[in-house]
């Protein structure tokens, strides 16, 4: 927890995913989301992914696709799959989807 303190990008991921999951803590959605939310407004990119995960359950599908979006144009993969995910489902417009994938292929270009 000091490392998260001190504004580790690592720290504040890791403490995200263990309120997410439960696990050496009592697991806690919210503090999940606040962990991600801190360690994404520092660039990782794998916690706003798991942001946009964490709007799905809430059923904030705008905010998720608007997540996957930042970080599929940051490279992330899963991301650009969830927002593909999403269009299938109807979730996501073809536009966003394009945007991703535009956005995906530029960032691992470079």
């Amino acid at each position: 927890t000091e490392a998260a303190e001190l504004g580790s990008i690592d720290a504040l991921y890791n403490l995200g995913v263990a309120y997410e999951s439960g696990v050496g803590v009592q697991q806690d959605k919210v503090k999940a989301a606040e962990f991600y939310e801190k360690a994404a407004m520092q660039g990782c990119v794998q916690s706003r992914h798991n942001l946009g995960g964490c709007e799905v359950k809430k059923g904030n599908h705008d905010r998720a696709v608007r997540h996957w979006l930042i970080s599929a144009k940051m490279g992330e993969e899963c991301s650009l799959e969830s927002i593909k995910e999403a269009f299938m489902a109807g979730l996501a417009t073809k536009e966003q989807y394009a945007e991703a994938l535009k956005g995906y292929q530029d960032a691992v270009e470079e």
